[in-house]
Order: C-alpha cells, then sequence, then structure tokens
C-alpha cells in the first residue's frame, strides 16, 4: 500500500492488522499509513439483538488507532454472503431503528457511521437502500461495486443523493456477471472467483459520473480502493491485485485531480 502511494486504509478482517489497539496504530504509522476506519457487520434486525452494546465494545479500539469512522453492513446472522432471510415489517422496524442508535452511540465519540449497502446481507438491492433512504438517517458507505450488482444506478443515486453520501468504497465490477448474480444465475461468490470484481476503470462503472457528481456536491471524505479476488495461488512479486491496485490508484487519481480542476 506504501509503495502504491496510498495514505490510508480501512482495519480489513480480523487478522490483517494487529488486535491490540496501539500495535495496530503504530504499525500503520511504520507504513506511513492513518487509520480510515473499519467494516463492522452487525445485526441490525432481530428484535433480540442490541448492536448497540456491540458496536460500543469495538469503539475503543477505533479511537485508539486513531480512525474517524465505522463502516456498518446490516449483517444476516449467517456465514458468508450466498444467501440472505426475507426481512418481514418487524424485523425492518428493527433495522431502521437500530441504524440510527448505532449512528447516535458512535456519535458520542466522534466517530462518522455510514451503512455499507451489500450482497448477501440485509442491505442488497436499489429498493432496499431506498428504504434505508427514506426511514433512517444514517449516511450510506457508496460501495459502486455491491450497489451496482444489487441493481443501483450508482450515478443516478449520486446525483440524486450525494447528500447521504458518507464514505465511498470504489470497486469496478464486469456488468454481465452482475447481472447473472442478481439473477440468480451464480453465487456472489462463484462470480468473484470468475472476475465480477475488475481493476477501476476495466470495468462498466461510469466513474467519471461518479467522481465528477461527489465532488461537484461537496464531497470530501477518502475514496477507499477495493480491489476483490479470489486467488488460487500466491502472485507473483509486482504481478495480481498489487498491480491491479496500482492502475487503479492512478486512474482514480487522475479522475478526481480532473474533477476537481
Amino acid at each position: 500500500m506504501r509503495d502504491i502511494g496510498l495514505v490510508g486504509t480501512e482495519f480489513g478482517p480480523d487478522g490483517f492488522l494487529p488486535d491490540e489497539p496501539e500495535a495496530r496504530r503504530d504499525l500503520l504509522a511504520a507504513y506511513g499509513l492513518s487509520a480510515v476506519g473499519g467494516f463492522i457487520p452487525v445485526v441490525l434486525h432481530d428484535p433480540a439483538v442490541d448492536p448497540v452494546a456491540d458496536i460500543q465494545r469495538r469503539i475503543p479500539a477505533f479511537l485508539r488507532a486513531g480512525a474517524d469512522r465505522i463502516v456498518l453492513a446490516a449483517a444476516t446472522g449467517h456465514d458468508g454472503y450466498d444467501s440472505r432471510p426475507v426481512l418481514d415489517e418487524l424485523g425492518w422496524a428493527t433495522l431502521l431503528r437500530n441504524l440510527d442508535r448505532v449512528a447516535d452511540a458512535a456519535r458520542v465519540h466522534a466517530l462518522a457511521t455510514s451503512l455499507h449497502p451489500h450482497v448477501g446481507t440485509m442491505i442488497e438491492t436499489a429498493d432496499e437502500v431506498e428504504r434505508v433512504l427514506s426511514g433512517s438517517d444514517i449516511p450510506l458507505c457508496l460501495d459502486t461495486g455491491h450497489m451496482t450488482i444489487g441493481g443501483t444506478d450508482v450515478a443516478a443515486f449520486v446525483d440524486a443523493h450525494a447528500d447521504r453520501v458518507g464514505h465511498v468504497h470504489v470497486k469496478d465490477v464486469d456488468a454481465a456477471l452482475a447481472a447473472r448474480v442478481r439473477a440468480g444465475e451464480v453465487s456472489y461468490t462463484d462470480a468473484v472467483r470468475q472476475g465480477l470484481y475488475t481493476s477501476i476503470g476495466a470495468g462498466d462503472i461510469d466513474f467519471l459520473r461518479i467522481i465528477g457528481a461527489l465532488e461537484r456536491a461537496g464531497y470530501r471524505g477518502v475514496y477507499v480502493l477495493e480491489r476483490d479476488v479470489i486467488l488460487d495461488a500466491a502472485p507473483q512479486p509486482g504481478d495480481g491485485p498489487a498491480a491491479d491496485v496500482a492502475a487503479s490508484a492512478a486512474y482514480l487519481g487522475d479522475l478526481i485531480a480532473g474533477a476537481a480542476a
């Protein structure tokens, strides 16, 4: 990440960085990287589960590592992202109420919270995203890949709802494979293995329009570049995801600079 020229990182999955917050902060600092925050999948729709307690338990580690935001996902309560239950009205009411409760609990500690629409979670489709917008005040993590796979026209979404974007994950996708995932013809995991995600600019997402709309709307948050792959073997040095991320970062940097000019 440092050699590519990135300046910060989210925490990644458990085990990627040290668990101890100060050790995590010091390791990042040794490579000139800041802590952006982290992805937390938590069950929000079950009346028997209190997600605020889980979030409050995690907040001290975020603060001590120097992070300023939580990226929240509406977990199903099951492993993996290839299937999910259907919410009833009680589940929806509970989820929407808990979104605001979690955001309020984090805000007390000056942590921003954004909800991440994500394939295989309770908020995946365009209709579900719209229901969150109308039923909650929480900002969204605009994940260009997951929202596209879920059926949201991301460029049109930014045009209409830039004021609700609190955080951005940048991923590009193969639209044909994304359509097959939506249609249930291929599982999400198998699609990722088949190349669902591409280098930024090599897929079908209109980043010129999206980045331009975000910059014009005054977005001043970070752009988190993600490159999701399933590897069958370790790539050679300088090849594989590292090379893709380097090319993607250069492409994205040019777009941001052009939009801000």
